[in-house]
Protein backbone atom coordinates (compact mmCIF):
# COMPACT_ATOMS: atom_id res chain seq x y z
CA UNK A 1 0.00 0.00 0.00
CA UNK A 2 1.30 3.46 -0.91
CA UNK A 3 1.16 6.63 1.16
CA UNK A 4 -1.18 8.13 -1.46
CA UNK A 5 -3.69 5.30 -0.99
CA UNK A 6 -3.65 5.89 2.77
CA UNK A 7 -4.69 9.46 2.13
CA UNK A 8 -7.24 8.94 -0.66
CA UNK A 9 -8.89 5.83 0.82
CA UNK A 10 -8.79 6.59 4.55
CA UNK A 11 -7.98 10.30 4.86
CA UNK A 12 -4.61 9.66 6.54
CA UNK A 13 -1.63 11.83 5.58
CA UNK A 14 1.86 12.22 7.00
CA UNK A 15 2.23 8.51 7.90
CA UNK A 16 4.18 5.65 6.32
CA UNK A 17 2.65 2.27 5.55
CA UNK A 18 4.44 -0.57 7.37
CA UNK A 19 2.57 -3.85 6.74
CA UNK A 20 -0.87 -5.51 6.42
CA UNK A 21 -2.23 -8.18 8.79
CA UNK A 22 -5.32 -10.36 8.47
CA UNK A 23 -7.14 -11.45 11.62
CA UNK A 24 -10.58 -13.09 11.92
CA UNK A 25 -11.74 -11.77 8.56
CA UNK A 26 -10.58 -8.22 9.28
CA UNK A 27 -7.91 -6.25 7.42
CA UNK A 28 -5.37 -4.40 9.58
CA UNK A 29 -3.03 -1.77 8.14
CA UNK A 30 -0.03 -0.90 10.30
CA UNK A 31 1.29 2.65 9.97
CA UNK A 32 3.79 4.86 11.76
CA UNK A 33 4.91 8.49 11.82
CA UNK A 34 8.30 9.25 10.22
CA UNK A 35 10.92 10.33 12.76
CA UNK A 36 11.61 13.54 10.87
CA UNK A 37 7.92 14.55 11.15
CA UNK A 38 7.75 14.21 14.95
CA UNK A 39 7.03 17.42 16.84
CA UNK A 40 5.86 18.61 20.23
CA UNK A 41 2.03 18.58 20.50
CA UNK A 42 2.14 21.70 22.73
CA UNK A 43 4.58 24.15 21.11
CA UNK A 44 5.07 22.48 17.70
CA UNK A 45 8.85 22.31 18.04
CA UNK A 46 10.71 19.61 16.07
CA UNK A 47 13.46 19.52 18.69
CA UNK A 48 12.17 16.33 20.34
CA UNK A 49 13.56 12.99 21.55
CA UNK A 50 11.58 9.73 21.33
CA UNK A 51 10.65 8.25 24.71
CA UNK A 52 8.90 5.00 23.87
CA UNK A 53 5.65 4.35 22.02
CA UNK A 54 2.22 2.73 22.20
CA UNK A 55 0.23 0.95 19.47
CA UNK A 56 -3.42 1.95 19.16
CA UNK A 57 -6.06 0.37 16.94
CA UNK A 58 -8.65 2.51 15.12
CA UNK A 59 -11.65 1.37 13.14
CA UNK A 60 -11.85 2.95 9.69
CA UNK A 61 -13.95 2.78 6.53
CA UNK A 62 -14.64 -0.85 5.48
CA UNK A 63 -13.51 -2.33 2.19
CA UNK A 64 -16.57 -4.06 0.77
CA UNK A 65 -17.85 -6.27 3.58
CA UNK A 66 -14.41 -6.48 5.22
CA UNK A 67 -13.83 -4.69 8.52
CA UNK A 68 -10.73 -2.50 8.35
CA UNK A 69 -8.54 -1.35 11.25
CA UNK A 70 -5.59 1.01 11.42
CA UNK A 71 -2.82 0.03 13.85
CA UNK A 72 -0.85 3.19 14.52
CA UNK A 73 2.43 3.31 16.38
CA UNK A 74 2.19 6.47 18.49
CA UNK A 75 5.48 7.63 19.99
CA UNK A 76 5.98 9.65 23.18
CA UNK A 77 8.45 12.51 22.80
CA UNK A 78 10.47 14.73 25.11
CA UNK A 79 10.44 18.37 23.99
CA UNK A 80 13.69 20.27 24.50
CA UNK A 81 11.73 23.54 24.46
CA UNK A 82 8.84 22.68 26.85
CA UNK A 83 10.92 20.17 28.88
CA UNK A 84 7.92 17.80 29.12
CA UNK A 85 7.09 14.32 27.79
CA UNK A 86 3.93 14.09 25.70
CA UNK A 87 2.28 11.71 23.23
CA UNK A 88 2.23 13.13 19.69
CA UNK A 89 -1.01 14.47 18.25
CA UNK A 90 -3.05 12.33 15.82
CA UNK A 91 -4.45 14.17 12.81
CA UNK A 92 -6.70 11.39 11.50
CA UNK A 93 -8.60 10.65 14.76
CA UNK A 94 -10.18 12.74 17.49
CA UNK A 95 -8.93 12.45 21.11
CA UNK A 96 -10.32 9.53 23.13
CA UNK A 97 -11.97 7.95 20.09
CA UNK A 98 -11.40 4.44 18.74
CA UNK A 99 -12.34 5.30 15.14
CA UNK A 100 -10.95 7.59 12.47
CA UNK A 101 -12.48 10.80 11.19
CA UNK A 102 -13.13 9.07 7.86
CA UNK A 103 -15.14 6.38 9.67
CA UNK A 104 -17.13 9.10 11.44
CA UNK A 105 -17.96 10.84 8.15
CA UNK A 106 -19.00 7.53 6.60
CA UNK A 107 -21.25 6.68 9.56
CA UNK A 108 -22.90 10.12 9.39
CA UNK A 109 -23.55 9.70 5.66
CA UNK A 110 -25.16 6.30 6.23
CA UNK A 111 -27.24 7.76 9.08
CA UNK A 112 -29.05 10.00 6.58
CA UNK A 113 -30.49 6.90 4.92
CA UNK A 114 -30.82 4.32 7.70
CA UNK A 115 -31.58 3.94 11.40
CA UNK A 116 -28.90 3.90 14.07
CA UNK A 117 -29.38 0.16 14.55
CA UNK A 118 -29.02 -0.57 10.81
CA UNK A 119 -25.87 1.56 10.52
CA UNK A 120 -24.37 -0.10 13.61
CA UNK A 121 -25.06 -3.59 12.21
CA UNK A 122 -23.64 -2.69 8.80
CA UNK A 123 -20.42 -1.29 10.28
CA UNK A 124 -20.09 -3.96 12.97
CA UNK A 125 -20.09 -1.58 15.93
CA UNK A 126 -22.40 -1.06 18.90
CA UNK A 127 -25.55 1.08 18.79
CA UNK A 128 -23.98 3.48 21.30
CA UNK A 129 -21.03 4.22 19.01
CA UNK A 130 -23.22 5.43 16.14
CA UNK A 131 -25.47 7.34 18.53
CA UNK A 132 -22.46 9.09 20.07
CA UNK A 133 -21.13 9.97 16.60
CA UNK A 134 -24.46 11.54 15.69
CA UNK A 135 -24.78 13.35 19.01
CA UNK A 136 -21.28 14.83 18.81
CA UNK A 137 -21.85 16.02 15.25
CA UNK A 138 -25.23 17.59 16.09
CA UNK A 139 -23.75 19.30 19.16
CA UNK A 140 -21.06 20.95 17.06
CA UNK A 141 -23.45 22.09 14.34
CA UNK A 142 -26.28 23.37 16.54
CA UNK A 143 -24.40 24.55 19.61
CA UNK A 144 -24.81 28.17 18.54
CA UNK A 145 -27.73 28.99 16.26
CA UNK A 146 -27.56 32.47 14.74
CA UNK A 147 -30.53 34.78 15.36
CA UNK A 148 -29.15 37.77 13.47
CA UNK A 149 -31.48 37.47 10.45
CA UNK A 150 -34.57 36.23 12.27
CA UNK A 151 -37.48 38.68 12.23
CA UNK A 152 -40.65 36.64 12.66
CA UNK A 153 -40.98 33.63 14.97
CA UNK A 154 -43.66 31.25 16.25
CA UNK A 155 -43.87 29.70 19.72
CA UNK A 156 -45.88 26.66 20.81
CA UNK A 157 -45.57 23.62 23.06
CA UNK A 158 -45.79 19.92 22.22
CA UNK A 159 -46.61 16.99 24.47
CA UNK A 160 -43.89 14.34 24.20
CA UNK A 161 -45.22 11.69 26.55
CA UNK A 162 -47.41 10.70 29.44
CA UNK A 163 -47.29 12.59 32.71
CA UNK A 164 -47.74 16.00 31.07
CA UNK A 165 -44.21 16.11 29.67
CA UNK A 166 -43.87 19.06 27.32
CA UNK A 167 -41.30 20.79 25.16
CA UNK A 168 -41.59 24.42 24.05
CA UNK A 169 -40.54 24.95 20.43
CA UNK A 170 -39.51 28.22 18.76
CA UNK A 171 -39.10 28.35 14.97
CA UNK A 172 -38.08 30.94 12.41
CA UNK A 173 -41.16 31.45 10.20
CA UNK A 174 -39.03 32.43 7.19
CA UNK A 175 -37.00 29.21 7.07
CA UNK A 176 -38.94 26.87 9.44
CA UNK A 177 -35.70 26.12 11.30
CA UNK A 178 -35.94 25.32 15.01
CA UNK A 179 -34.32 28.08 17.07
CA UNK A 180 -34.98 26.83 20.60
CA UNK A 181 -36.19 23.69 22.40
CA UNK A 182 -37.11 24.35 26.03
CA UNK A 183 -38.07 21.94 28.79
CA UNK A 184 -41.69 22.17 29.92
CA UNK A 185 -44.11 24.89 28.87
CA UNK A 186 -44.73 28.48 29.85
CA UNK A 187 -42.38 31.40 30.43
CA UNK A 188 -39.65 29.38 32.20
CA UNK A 189 -39.10 27.23 29.12
CA UNK A 190 -38.22 30.38 27.14
CA UNK A 191 -35.84 32.04 29.63
CA UNK A 192 -32.68 30.77 27.88
CA UNK A 193 -34.01 31.86 24.49
CA UNK A 194 -34.68 35.44 25.67
CA UNK A 195 -31.19 35.64 27.21
CA UNK A 196 -29.64 34.53 23.94
CA UNK A 197 -31.73 37.01 21.93
CA UNK A 198 -30.72 39.88 24.23
CA UNK A 199 -27.08 38.82 24.12
CA UNK A 200 -27.23 38.88 20.31
CA UNK A 201 -29.15 42.21 20.42
CA UNK A 202 -31.95 40.79 18.29
CA UNK A 203 -35.32 42.50 17.99
CA UNK A 204 -38.14 40.47 16.47
CA UNK A 205 -40.81 42.21 14.37
CA UNK A 206 -43.64 39.76 15.10
CA UNK A 207 -44.25 36.67 17.23
CA UNK A 208 -47.09 34.21 16.55
CA UNK A 209 -48.47 32.42 19.63
CA UNK A 210 -51.70 31.06 21.03
CA UNK A 211 -53.59 33.05 23.68
CA UNK A 212 -51.62 31.56 26.57
CA UNK A 213 -51.13 34.23 29.29
CA UNK A 214 -47.68 32.78 30.02
CA UNK A 215 -46.43 33.40 26.46
CA UNK A 216 -48.03 36.85 26.28
CA UNK A 217 -46.43 37.90 29.57
CA UNK A 218 -43.03 36.52 28.58
CA UNK A 219 -43.05 38.42 25.27
CA UNK A 220 -44.15 41.69 26.89
CA UNK A 221 -41.42 41.34 29.54
CA UNK A 222 -38.59 40.42 27.17
CA UNK A 223 -39.54 41.61 23.65
CA UNK A 224 -41.89 44.53 24.24
CA UNK A 225 -41.26 46.00 20.77
CA UNK A 226 -42.34 42.84 18.97
CA UNK A 227 -45.96 42.61 17.83
CA UNK A 228 -47.91 39.66 19.22
CA UNK A 229 -50.11 37.84 16.71
CA UNK A 230 -52.61 35.36 18.13
CA UNK A 231 -52.94 32.32 15.93
CA UNK A 232 -56.30 32.17 14.13
CA UNK A 233 -56.44 28.38 14.19
CA UNK A 234 -56.05 28.26 17.98
CA UNK A 235 -58.79 30.87 18.30
CA UNK A 236 -61.20 28.89 16.12
CA UNK A 237 -60.26 25.70 17.96
CA UNK A 238 -61.13 27.36 21.27
CA UNK A 239 -64.47 28.53 19.89
CA UNK A 240 -65.23 25.04 18.57
CA UNK A 241 -64.58 23.65 22.04
CA UNK A 242 -67.14 26.09 23.47
CA UNK A 243 -69.62 25.09 20.75
CA UNK A 244 -69.09 21.39 21.52
CA UNK A 245 -69.59 22.03 25.21
CA UNK A 246 -72.88 23.84 24.50
CA UNK A 247 -74.11 20.90 22.39
CA UNK A 248 -73.26 18.43 25.18
CA UNK A 249 -75.09 20.55 27.76
CA UNK A 250 -78.17 20.70 25.54
CA UNK A 251 -78.10 16.97 24.91
CA UNK A 252 -78.04 16.31 28.64
CA UNK A 253 -80.90 18.77 29.07
CA UNK A 254 -82.98 16.97 26.40
CA UNK A 255 -82.25 13.52 27.84
CA UNK A 256 -85.06 11.01 27.12
CA UNK A 257 -86.75 13.59 24.83
CA UNK A 258 -87.12 13.40 21.01
CA UNK A 259 -84.76 16.39 20.63
CA UNK A 260 -81.92 14.32 22.08
CA UNK A 261 -81.97 11.97 19.07
CA UNK A 262 -81.80 14.94 16.70
CA UNK A 263 -78.71 16.38 18.45
CA UNK A 264 -76.97 13.02 18.64
CA UNK A 265 -74.13 12.74 16.13
CA UNK A 266 -74.18 16.42 15.12
CA UNK A 267 -70.89 17.40 16.75
CA UNK A 268 -68.79 17.17 13.60
CA UNK A 269 -71.54 18.83 11.56
CA UNK A 270 -71.36 21.86 13.86
CA UNK A 271 -67.56 21.99 13.66
CA UNK A 272 -67.41 21.65 9.88
CA UNK A 273 -67.26 24.77 7.74
CA UNK A 274 -70.46 25.23 5.68
CA UNK A 275 -68.61 24.81 2.37
CA UNK A 276 -67.42 21.35 3.45
CA UNK A 277 -70.88 19.95 4.16
CA UNK A 278 -72.43 17.32 1.86
CA UNK A 279 -69.12 16.49 0.18
CA UNK A 280 -69.86 12.82 0.87
CA UNK A 281 -72.98 11.67 -1.06
CA UNK A 282 -75.82 10.13 0.89
CA UNK A 283 -74.90 11.71 4.25
CA UNK A 284 -77.49 14.54 4.07
CA UNK A 285 -75.31 16.65 6.35
CA UNK A 286 -76.94 20.02 5.66
CA UNK A 287 -80.40 18.58 6.21
CA UNK A 288 -79.40 17.00 9.55
CA UNK A 289 -77.65 20.20 10.70
CA UNK A 290 -80.58 22.46 9.83
CA UNK A 291 -82.96 20.13 11.69
CA UNK A 292 -80.74 20.31 14.81
CA UNK A 293 -80.51 24.13 14.63
CA UNK A 294 -84.26 24.57 14.27
CA UNK A 295 -85.08 22.80 17.54
CA UNK A 296 -82.75 24.96 19.65
CA UNK A 297 -82.27 28.71 19.31
CA UNK A 298 -79.09 29.02 21.52
CA UNK A 299 -77.33 26.36 19.44
CA UNK A 300 -78.32 28.15 16.22
CA UNK A 301 -77.02 31.50 17.54
CA UNK A 302 -73.70 29.94 18.56
CA UNK A 303 -73.31 28.22 15.18
CA UNK A 304 -73.95 31.36 13.13
CA UNK A 305 -71.60 33.34 15.38
CA UNK A 306 -68.87 30.90 14.39
CA UNK A 307 -69.25 31.85 10.73
CA UNK A 308 -69.29 35.53 11.66
CA UNK A 309 -66.03 35.08 13.59
CA UNK A 310 -64.36 33.50 10.55
CA UNK A 311 -65.20 36.63 8.57
CA UNK A 312 -62.89 38.66 10.82
CA UNK A 313 -59.77 37.47 8.96
CA UNK A 314 -61.38 38.25 5.60
CA UNK A 315 -61.78 41.97 6.26
CA UNK A 316 -60.03 44.37 3.89
CA UNK A 317 -58.36 46.57 6.51
CA UNK A 318 -57.48 46.79 10.18
CA UNK A 319 -60.16 49.44 10.74
CA UNK A 320 -62.93 47.31 9.24
CA UNK A 321 -61.71 44.29 11.16
CA UNK A 322 -61.76 46.28 14.41
CA UNK A 323 -65.37 47.34 13.84
CA UNK A 324 -66.34 43.80 12.87
CA UNK A 325 -64.84 42.09 15.94
CA UNK A 326 -66.26 44.68 18.34
CA UNK A 327 -69.74 44.10 16.91
CA UNK A 328 -69.17 40.36 17.13
CA UNK A 329 -68.24 40.61 20.82
CA UNK A 330 -71.41 42.65 21.48
CA UNK A 331 -73.58 40.07 19.67
CA UNK A 332 -71.89 37.19 21.56
CA UNK A 333 -72.49 38.84 24.95
CA UNK A 334 -76.12 39.51 24.03
CA UNK A 335 -76.77 35.78 23.53
CA UNK A 336 -76.53 35.20 27.31
CA UNK A 337 -75.05 31.77 26.51
CA UNK A 338 -72.44 31.08 29.20
CA UNK A 339 -69.68 29.35 27.08
CA UNK A 340 -70.05 31.92 24.27
CA UNK A 341 -69.98 34.85 26.69
CA UNK A 342 -66.80 33.47 28.31
CA UNK A 343 -65.15 33.20 24.89
CA UNK A 344 -66.23 36.74 23.95
CA UNK A 345 -64.66 38.14 27.13
CA UNK A 346 -61.44 36.27 26.32
CA UNK A 347 -61.37 37.75 22.82
CA UNK A 348 -62.05 41.24 24.20
CA UNK A 349 -58.94 41.00 26.37
CA UNK A 350 -56.78 39.91 23.40
CA UNK A 351 -57.98 42.33 20.70
CA UNK A 352 -54.53 43.83 20.11
CA UNK A 353 -53.10 40.44 19.15
CA UNK A 354 -55.95 39.71 16.75
CA UNK A 355 -55.72 43.09 15.01
CA UNK A 356 -51.93 42.81 14.69
CA UNK A 357 -52.60 40.04 12.17
CA UNK A 358 -53.43 42.72 9.60
CA UNK A 359 -49.90 44.11 9.96
CA UNK A 360 -48.21 40.69 9.98
CA UNK A 361 -50.48 37.95 8.56
CA UNK A 362 -48.60 35.04 10.17
CA UNK A 363 -49.66 32.04 12.22
CA UNK A 364 -48.21 29.06 14.06
CA UNK A 365 -49.20 26.80 11.14
CA UNK A 366 -45.58 26.03 10.11
CA UNK A 367 -44.83 25.18 13.74
CA UNK A 368 -47.73 22.69 13.78
CA UNK A 369 -46.02 20.99 10.84
CA UNK A 370 -42.78 20.86 12.82
CA UNK A 371 -44.65 19.34 15.77
CA UNK A 372 -45.97 16.60 13.47
CA UNK A 373 -42.40 15.87 12.36
CA UNK A 374 -41.33 15.63 16.01
CA UNK A 375 -44.07 13.09 16.70
CA UNK A 376 -43.01 11.11 13.62
CA UNK A 377 -39.41 11.22 14.84
CA UNK A 378 -40.52 9.81 18.19
CA UNK A 379 -42.54 7.02 16.60
CA UNK A 380 -39.71 5.99 14.27
CA UNK A 381 -37.27 5.81 17.20
CA UNK A 382 -39.81 4.21 19.59
CA UNK A 383 -38.96 6.99 22.03
CA UNK A 384 -35.69 8.56 23.20
CA UNK A 385 -33.90 7.68 26.43
CA UNK A 386 -31.42 10.53 26.04
CA UNK A 387 -33.38 13.81 26.25
CA UNK A 388 -30.42 15.91 25.08
CA UNK A 389 -30.02 13.73 21.98
CA UNK A 390 -33.75 14.09 21.29
CA UNK A 391 -33.45 17.88 21.40
CA UNK A 392 -30.49 17.84 19.01
CA UNK A 393 -32.45 15.67 16.56
CA UNK A 394 -35.27 18.25 16.69
CA UNK A 395 -32.82 21.02 15.75
CA UNK A 396 -31.87 19.01 12.64
CA UNK A 397 -35.47 18.36 11.55
CA UNK A 398 -35.36 21.03 8.82
CA UNK A 399 -32.65 19.00 7.07
CA UNK A 400 -34.91 15.96 6.76
CA UNK A 401 -36.52 15.20 3.41
CA UNK A 402 -39.79 13.32 3.25
CA UNK A 403 -40.85 11.52 0.07
CA UNK A 404 -43.26 8.74 -0.82
CA UNK A 405 -41.61 5.43 -1.63
CA UNK A 406 -42.87 3.67 -4.75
Amino acid sequence: MSTSLLYHAFGISGYHYHRTDYQAGAVIFCIRKPNLALKCPLCGSHSVIKKGYVVRRFRTVPIGNKTVFIDCTIPRVFCNECRVVRQIHLEFAEPRRSYTKAFKRYALELSKRATIRDVARHLGVSWDVIKEIQKTDLSKRFDRISLSRVRQIAIDEICIGKGHRYLTIVIDLATCTVLHVGEGKGSEALSCFWKKAKRCRVTFDAIAVDMSPAYTGAILDNMSKAKIIYDRFHIMKLYNEKLSRLRRDLQREYKNLPESKVLKGTRWLLLKNPENLDKQPGKHEKQRLNKALKINEPLAKAYYLKDALREFWRQESREKASAHIKQWIKDALDTKISPIMTFAKTIKGHLFGLLNWFDYPISTGPLEGTNNKIKTLQRKAYGFRDREFFKLKIYALHEARYALVG
